[in-house]
């Protein structure tokens, strides 16, 4: 009840002074969500809770924080420029790594880990290694060599760092200093104790090696990409070319050759485990069991409709299938798994239709079910043994939410799960090693991202920051520019439901008809109607008098495996068809102007917006392509033939799923965007589709960002300079002179 009071008396005495979001404020580099930490982890002995925060003054460079939950204090531990002044060049690996792990617009400590006794942090800066100790207060520099470092590790007991370098694996031993070089063939197209460009960009996998839990072996992936073609980039800078050497695996073309051994930290002979007679295979997954006897790693063939767990016994390497997944389109990949320590492990699967969870017992012998029903099954948070509870994210109550939810292990409420996470919107939470507690984030569109300690039934312990939207916090001048969104529901024509988000204009009269702002994601693995905060562009655009609409299309995700199915052997088909639906239903609400439409989407989206304007140009004004792909021949492997096979074996479906083949209806207006550097979505995908279109004669607009990679995140002035594009597209060439002026 204070709380409430406390705004109300807000509300009263102070006068009206807001101001109206606009492009610059939101991508100056700052953050309007306000102190929301980053990458929060809890120390292994719970009596930590870090986390990486900038200053004010330079909010992207990242130093590191500590929340004590015992006194409800939050200090800095490691600020970056106490170590290093400025940024310094980072290596075309690290860049990419970064660009994978979609990091690229941070600095100074962008990453850490913790000893497995809670006692030190390790954290690399700007190529560097430090370690540090907080009995001792201070961040030690690790003589790591010449070189940077790249995905340092910790070992088990704190006696090594692992880390990759020059393409090597190599220990540290911090007890006597001594470097040792565990690998020695890396270099040119051989990487060990890295993960491959595909595991990084698509598998959600950005390790390459693996600490056995009593620190006496490390499991390390060893790729040769000798076989991948060698693409030759011009990377178009400001200042400067540079002719970028990358090995980009094709749809259709050989992939990397991937090999898993076995080495101890102190060096001596690798042992090389047999990953089976196919040598065409994806290495999806490898952890330790608890006893550190055993390794399992996970193995997909390259159709990606089966995959194997295998158990390793690591004395005589004899090997055993725990289990096997097969589907008749594709499986999705999930980081579900969890070994208990009596041997039984949790297991997530799509076998049911949705993400579900199960119990096996240690040879892998199904248990039973631990979740069921028509809903799926986010992420596995934490598993509490002495318990016997699981927790999991979910959106089993509201599709564009996200909760947190609790089960018991024995399976005897699989469908019906508690949901202990409260307020509805979005919660990502973080549990401790014991989950005995957890750091809940949690925001809605009104609601700026709150983080809190709560014990495992949701119950509040403590904050760590309440972040309220109030004097004082960055968005506090933009409050009345806050429109808030309305949720709903379409059917699509096979009968499967669609959510939409929609923001009515600023001081919206329905007597007006106003221009509609469609923007989209609309591809797998993605969900863009979601109730969280953060939507700052198009709360903008709804403040510049847009309509302004969200439809997340069959084929996008949270929602079980047959609504994303309908997109198998040929894209741009139920996505275009599901758009049109929701644009179809826009243009009977009277206060919607039909001939004002325009689409916006990026990456996915982008590709998307190029498939709308060319199969229904008659129907859609016109629209913003940012760093699209327009021939599926030109992306990667992993991703690409999951949906659409490979080249080879589906020809039609290749040609049906690019724009290209559509091109004769692209009749609206067009702002084709791309950065010059992209090394995800190659720029010879907008330069394919520019000598298109000017074969055809038609007129199009052209952006290009030189040095710019896929997000064009590598300055708060590149996302400036594009998001005022696209408002100045939308502007003249949708709305034209007729778009009214909302009101501050």
């Amino acid at each position: 009840m204070r709380y409430w009071l406390h705004w109300i008396f807000i509300a009263i005495t102070l006068p009206v002074m807001a101001d109206s979001l606009d492009i610059d404020h939101i991508f100056d580099g700052g953050s309007l969500a306000g102190p929301a930490p980053r990458r929060l982890k809890i120390s292994p002995d719970g009596r930590w809770v870090t986390f990486l925060r900038g200053e004010p003054q330079q909010p992207g460079r990242m130093d590191l924080w500590a929340y004590a939950p015992n006194t409800g204090k939050s200090s800095v531990l490691v600020a970056a420029d106490q170590l290093q002044q400025g940024d310094a060049q980072l290596s075309a690996d690290e860049r990419s790594r970064r660009e994978r792990s979609r990091t690229a617009d941070l600095r100074g400590i962008v990453d850490y880990q913790w000893s497995p006794d809670g006692k030190a942090l390790l954290f690399p800066l700007d190529g560097r290694l430090y370690l540090y100790t907080l009995g001792q207060r201070q961040a030690r520099l690790l003589d790591t060599g010449e070189g940077e470092v790249l995905d340092p590790q910790l070992s088990p007991h704190g006696r090594y760092v692992a880390y990759v370098q020059d393409r090597n694996l190599w220990t540290l031993d911090l007890v006597s200093g001594e470097r040792q070089a565990l690998t020695r063939d890396g270099g040119g197209s051989v990487h060990n104790g890295e993960a491959e460009f595909i595991a990084q960009e698509e598998m959600g996998r950005s390790r390459g090696y693996w600490w056995s839990p009593d620190g006496s072996l490390i499991a390390f992936e060893r790729y040769d990409e000798a076989d991948v073609p060698l693409t030759q980039r011009l990377e178009i800078h400001a200042g400067h070319n540079e002719l970028a050497s990358q090995r980009y695996p094709f749809a259709g073309g050989p992939n990397v050759t991937v090999r898993l051994g076995l080495v101890a930290p102190s060096a001596g002979p690798v042992r090389w485990i047999d990953l089976g007679s196919q040598a065409d295979i994806y290495l999806t997954g490898v952890r330790w069991r608890p006893d550190g006897q055993q390794l399992s790693y996970q193995r997909m063939s390259r159709d990606q409709q089966r995959l194997d767990l295998q158990a390793v016994d690591v004395h005589t390497l004899l090997q055993r299938t725990l289990l096997t997944e097969t589907s008749d389109d594709w499986i999705n990949l999930n980081d579900d798994l969890h070994f208990l320590a009596d041997g039984r492990f949790v297991w997530g699967s799509e076998r049911s239709g949705f993400h579900q969870l199960y119990l096996y017992g240690p040879q892998g012998r199904l248990l039973h079910a631990i979740s069921a029903g028509p809903w799926a099954i986010d992420e596995l948070l934490a598993v509490n043994e002495a318990h016997g509870k699981v927790y999991f994210s979910s959106n089993r109550d509201a599709v564009p939410d996200r909760q947190i939810y609790s089960l018991p292990l024995d399976g005897s409420a699989a469908g019906r799960p508690q949901r202990i996470s409260l307020g509805e919107g979005t919660h990502q939470a973080v549990f401790s090693r014991q989950a005995d507690f957890y750091v809940d984030t949690w925001s809605n569109p009104l609601t700026p991202p709150q983080v809190s300690l709560r014990r495992p039934d949701g119950h509040l312990l403590n904050w760590l920051e309440a972040n309220p939207l109030q004097p004082g916090h960055p968005f506090w001048r933009y409050r009345d520019s806050l429109v808030e969104p309305e949720f709903g529901t379409l059917t699509a024509k096979d009968g499967q439901t669609l959510y939409y988000r929609l923001y009515k204009p600023a001081g919206f009269d329905p007597q007006r008809r106003y221009p509609v702002f469609d923007s989209f994601y609309g591809g797998p693995h993605a969900q863009s109607v979601t109730n969280a905060w953060g939507d700052y562009f198009n709360q903008y655009m709804a403040n510049q008098g847009f309509v302004v609409f969200t439809l997340d299309n069959r084929g996008t995700s949270r929602r079980g495996h047959a609504f994303e199915q309908p997109i198998y052997q040929q894209l741009g088909d139920a996505e275009v068809e599901d758009q049109l639906t929701g644009l179809n239903w826009l243009k009977t609400l009277p206060w919607v102007d039909p001939e004002r439409i325009g689409v916006f989407g990026w990456s996915y989206g982008g590709y998307l917006s190029l498939m709308l304007l060319a199969k229904a140009g008659d129907q859609i004004a016109g629209g913003v392509a940012v760093a699209p792909v327009t021939n599926w021949k030109l992306y990667d492997t992993f991703y690409t033939e999951r949906y659409l096979g490979k080249p080879q074996d589906n020809p039609g479906g290749y040609i049906r799923s690019s724009p290209m083949a559509w091109l004769d209806g692209m009749t609206g207006k067009l702002m084709l965007v791309h950065g010059m550097a992209d090394d995800n979505v190659l720029f010879l995908n907008s330069t394919e589709l520019m000598s298109a279109l000017q074969d055809l004669g038609r007129p199009f607009q052209l952006m290009t960002y030189p040095g710019g990679k896929h997000g064009l995140n590598s300055t708060p002035a590149q996302r400036r300079h594009v998001y005022h594009l696209i408002d100045t597209f939308f502007r003249e060439q949708i709305a034209g002179r007729r778009l009214p002026q909302a009101s501050p």
